[in-house]
């Protein structure tokens, strides 16, 4: 049965157990140990990483749904009441008027009326934000 982290970079096969990824792990961990052609000595970032991928080839999967569950509530859900907040702030300063109408000639073109309504308004018209040809429709809110 083949691996779904087959044909991905070294450092996704962290997160598998399987013996093909074991077996990758480890060969990349000698590959960071020795030279092809001389055996050196290690550099401190491939013993750091000789260190990390060993230990993740010899971890388990336990506590890895309590890991995300607590991920979810710590970050993930703060995150989220941050961008409301943001938002919320952002629409309190925002001003509601339209901008200015500038009639430029390579906006809005119509050669032939739409095959819905009056023929002027495209099917997905808001009159609050998308002006006519000639300008936004009469005064709002």
């Amino acid at each position: 049965m083949a691996c779904r982290f087959n044909g991905l970079p070294y450092y996704m096969y962290i997160n598998c157990r399987c013996l093909f990824c074991i077996s990758y792990i480890q060969t990349y961990i000698r590959e960071l140990t020795f030279s092809s052609n001389t055996k050196m000595a290690m550099s401190p970032t491939a013993m750091v990483a000789r260190r990390a991928l060993a230990a993740a080839s010899q971890g388990s999967h336990e506590g890895g749904a309590r890991t995300w569950k607590i991920l979810s509530f710590v970050l993930a859900l703060p995150g989220v009441g941050v961008c409301v907040a943001n938002v919320y702030m952002k629409m309190q300063a925002h001003s509601h008027d339209h901008p200015e109408f500038v009639p430029y000639p390579h906006l809005r073109i119509r050669t032939k009326p739409w095959p819905w309504g009056d023929g002027n308004h495209s099917l997905f018209h808001n009159a609050h934000t998308n002006p006519l040809p000639t300008g936004y429709e009469g005064p709002h809110h």
